[in-house]
């Protein structure tokens, strides 16, 4: 709710200062309740009086970057003006603990890895505490047992949460901190674990055993999303495949290792030079296995020789045409990144037996390649020597080398990579969501159509939250994979690793003819996509934590706005749209605010994985926040923006200014009494008045279509023109200097009072502390529980909006005078000539009073021209000062 502003005698400092004003003000806000919603309030009004926030939780490891102040800024900005605007506003904070990142911060953090394998030890004490900061290699790391590792994980996301409140309350970010989760938590899992259960029920979730995107590194399957393609250094290798009775048919290869694994050769079905050879078959070199040559429209006759292998699986195109063209899967390469141990059956008892026993099995795929390339060298089949190139490799976004494709056991959710029907609803609920900017829906539409398989959730570590299944095992000791066993919903969360399904007890875990755990834990998407459920009260069947609220949730759900970067747009949004598709039958929310990316000099996105982010604390510290958040609101929605001091410095500039001036403008008069809008008399003041109703308009325009950048500019071009101009202009009358009536005076001092009301108010979504700190000069309660301004409440005294800026161009012509004379402003001027049109020249007229006053004018007289111009200038210096 907001409070309507309560005028009384104003109590300046003697010397304000923007410093200090973080601990002072967060203090009151937290005691206060400042930003605290208000539920019982909300479930009164319309769904129009709210404005509910899906806030991203950030990924609680190691610590906050500059990006993070830029988007959370911004989504702040947004909240403040709503909440301004008399809405009840839910605006809550989660903390995104699980996921690869966290783990891997833990391995080096405290020099341990996780090993299944391992019991857990009550008296386990980490061999480090903080690090060097630099990844460990995984053999100087201390294996501990899951139980212990996942302890581990909770300690230091406890610690990094902890410096993330710390900072984000200092940004000044108007959360709700009674509002908290971390995807964890008890209630986050029974959420993330009820709604994966009714999708399992409704056939939108399922496991299949498919080829799949595998980082050797992290051990872990990785989703088509979580993809980055990479320049990676290659060879291109020409290899001679046999034909009996025929030339032999020459293919060009970057991965000659995976030439055990091949399973057909691929050609275009137009490419004649291969059109003989489709429905024949030919013998790979080194091993002998014949194999068909097949054509397939994805084949590139252009790239290579035209023609090229599938194997199982070199890369995403050997999935495709290993899926359309129903081919046998033959692979060699295991989880490590090794090649297998075991002689695949169909290279038993052929030519290459000894080849791949001896020289491949359980080898690196570099080493592989290295022998597979000095025995086609050695046969002859290797046509010349390798050829150098750049190949593009896919990676883990986070990974450091190349994944591999291995054929696993995973669970997905359909999200329409397999469905036309599921794809086009999808992208229909694109529709129902503004996007700001707009054009970043065509992100969101072009992602959709271009997926090529499910969403993949499952993941193989330790930290997160687990699938809620287990598997019978038969008399074999065998899980039937096919008919899983899932806990009632009562009995979320559950860990299956620790507790028994209903039925069974701890002595038949992992025995024939009793049960076994699923073992894998949920993508982080596959969390963070229920954060509008966990945050607003969704029910869950066991409420773990006492946060049911159902009522609360039909208040706020769908809710009005999801802030986020754009790059995640294909992971966090589109999982979230997926998800309350499938739960609610809607969209999660009806606004999606996407931000820009922070670049580094070298325009390159900062980020903690590539090492070029840098930490906000210093800059909040040297420059106060006020400074940092102006950097953040100037960037326009969705734009990417370079890390820059000088923006940071004109913040500051900006917020000393506005405590300065307002300085200037309360003490006006001493302790006299201050009308209102009803006391503006004076035409120069109606006109400011005018200009001023404009901005608010326009700036509340600019809010409602989420453009913050827009609202910021006109009002800090009015407010520094407020201050050069008009402050100059009329500080003299309102001092009540020289033979100025009471009224002229009362006007100057209710229009600078009125003006500086309003602006406060218009400049504290952004410079949150510093009209804080002057609202509290003169004002009883919070600017940011102050109404937002209209243009309605200064209309009854605006005037002529064009005379102020007529006014100002005669005194800048005039102050241009003094300057080319080299002469100071306290220079007087005896004479001087103003002429312009009619309409302007009766504009100063209208204010000749204060122009004399501003500009130290003695003696003028007017003229016409077609243009305002200041001629015939006669300077007196001013006298020396004593």
């Amino acid at each position: 709710m907001t409070d309507a502003p309560q005028p009384r005698a104003a109590r300046v400092p003697d010397k304000p200062t923007v410093d200090g004003l973080e601990d002072r003000w967060g203090q009151v806000w937290a005691q206060q309740g400042t930003y605290r919603f208000d539920r019982d309030r909300a479930l009164t009004l319309s769904r129009e009086q709210i404005f509910s926030i899906d806030t991203p939780p950030p990924t609680a490891s190691g610590s906050l970057h500059v990006g993070h102040v830029f988007g959370y800024t911004q989504a702040d900005c947004l909240a403040r003006y709503h909440r301004m605007t008399g809405k009840e506003v839910f605006y809550p904070i989660g903390w995104d603990d699980n996921g690869l990142p966290t783990e891997r911060r833990v391995q080096n953090y405290y020099g341990v890895r996780g090993d299944a394998s391992l019991p857990y030890d009550p008296d386990f004490a980490p061999p480090q505490e903080g690090g060097s900061g630099k990844a460990m290699k995984a053999a100087d790391q201390k294996p501990v047992g899951r139980a212990n590792f996942i302890r581990l994980c909770q300690q230091l996301t406890e610690l990094d949460e902890k410096a993330f409140e710390d900072t984000f309350r200092r940004l000044g970010l108007s959360l709700d901190w009674d509002v908290q989760y971390r995807t964890v938590d008890d209630r986050s899992r029974a959420v993330a674990q009820q709604a994966f259960l009714r999708n399992l029920s409704r056939g939108e979730a399922y496991q299949a055993e498919a080829p799949g995107l595998w980082d050797v590194t992290f051990q872990t399957a990785v989703a088509q999303a979580e993809l980055e393609a990479r320049d990676y250094p290659g060879a291109f290798h020409t290899v001679r495949f046999h034909r009996d009775g025929f030339e032999p048919v020459h293919i060009e290869t970057t991965r000659p290792e995976l030439i055990p694994a091949v399973v057909a050769l691929i050609a275009h079905p137009d490419d004649e030079r291969y059109q003989p050879l489709f429905g024949t078959t030919v013998t790979s070199p080194l091993f002998g296995v014949e194999i068909p040559v097949l054509a397939h429209p994805a084949a590139e006759p252009d790239k290579g020789a035209g023609i090229a292998m599938c194997c199982t699986f070199g890369d995403l195109t050997d999935v495709q045409w290993w899926r359309e063209l129903q081919l046998p899967i033959r692979s060699v390469i295991t989880r490590n990144g090794r090649i297998s141990g075991e002689t695949p059956e169909w290279i038993a008892g052929g030519p290459g037996e000894q080849l791949y026993a001896e020289q491949l099995a359980t080898k690196t795929v570099h080493s592989a390649r290295e022998a597979v390339v000095a025995a086609l060298r050695e046969s002859g089949d290797l046509l010349g020597e390798p050829r150098k190139t750049q190949r593009k490799a896919n990676f883990y976004e986070k990974g450091d080398k190349p994944l591999e494709i291995v054929t696993s056991r995973q669970w997905y959710i359909r999200n329409g990579g397999r469905d036309a029907d599921l794809r086009e609803a999808l992208i229909g609920r694109g529709s129902e969501i503004g996007f700001h900017p707009a054009f970043m829906r065509s992100r969101y539409t072009n992602w959709i159509s271009g997926l090529n398989g499910d969403w993949l959730i499952s993941r193989q570590r330790f930290f997160g939250v687990p699938f809620p299944v287990w598997y019978r095992l038969d008399e074999h000791g065998e899980a039937q994979h096919d008919a899983p066993l899932v806990p009632d919903e009562s009995r979320l969360p559950v860990d299956p690793v620790s507790q028994t399904p209903d039925g069974y007890d701890e002595s038949q875990r992992d025995q024939p003819g009793g049960f076994t755990a699923d073992t894998d834990i949920m993508d982080t998407w596959a969390t963070s996509s229920l954060s509008p459920q966990i945050a607003a009260g969704w029910p869950v069947a066991s409420d773990p934590l006492g946060k049911n609220d159902k009522d609360l949730f039909a208040a706020v759900f769908p809710m009005d706005m999801r802030p986020q970067g754009h790059d995640i747009i294909r992971t966090w949004l589109f999982a979230t749209v997926v998800r309350a598709h499938y739960e609610h039958g809607t969209v999660p929310w009806t606004n999606a605010y996407l931000n820009g990316w922070i670049l580094d000099p070298d325009r390159k996105k900062m980020s903690k994985s590539k090492g070029n982010a840098t930490t906000p604390i210093e800059m909040l510290e040297t420059n106060g926040t006020d400074a940092v958040r102006y950097w953040a609101a100037i960037a326009r929605p969705g734009t990417d923006t370079v890390d820059d001091p000088q923006q940071v410095k004109i913040g500051r500039r900006l917020a000393i200014k506005l405590l300065n001036a307002s300085k200037f403008a309360l003490t006006m008069g001493g302790d006299e009494p201050v009308g209102g809008v009803e006391s503006v008399t004076e035409p120069i003041d109606r006109s400011m008045l005018a200009g001023l109703a404009a901005v608010v308009e326009q700036a509340t325009t600019a809010y409602e279509h989420y453009d913050y950048a827009r609202a910021l500019d006109v009002t800090e071009t009015f407010f520094w023109s407020f201050c050069d101009d008009y402050l100059e202009l009329v500080k003299d009358r309102a001092y009540g200097g020289g033979e100025v009536s009471p009224e002229a005076a009362a006007s100057a001092r209710a229009a600078l009072r009125v003006a500086l009301d309003v602006q406060l108010r218009l400049l504290a979504p952004v410079l949150c502390y510093a009209t804080e700190e002057v609202w509290s000069w003169f004002r009883e309660g919070s600017v940011h529980r102050a109404s937002w301004p209209t243009s309605e409440e200064i209309a009854s005294a605006a005037g002529d909006a064009s005379l102020l800026p007529a006014v100002g161009s005669a005194l800048a012509r005039i102050r241009k005078a003094k300057s080319d004379a080299k002469m100071g402003m306290r220079a007087e001027v005896s004479a001087m000539t103003l002429a312009g049109p009619g309409p302007l020249v009766e504009h100063v007229r209208a204010a000749e009073r204060d122009l004399r006053a501003a500009g130290k004018v003695t003696g003028m007289t007017y003229g016409e021209a077609e243009e305002l111009q200041v001629s015939d200038v006669e300077l007196v210096p001013p006298p020396p000062k004593a």
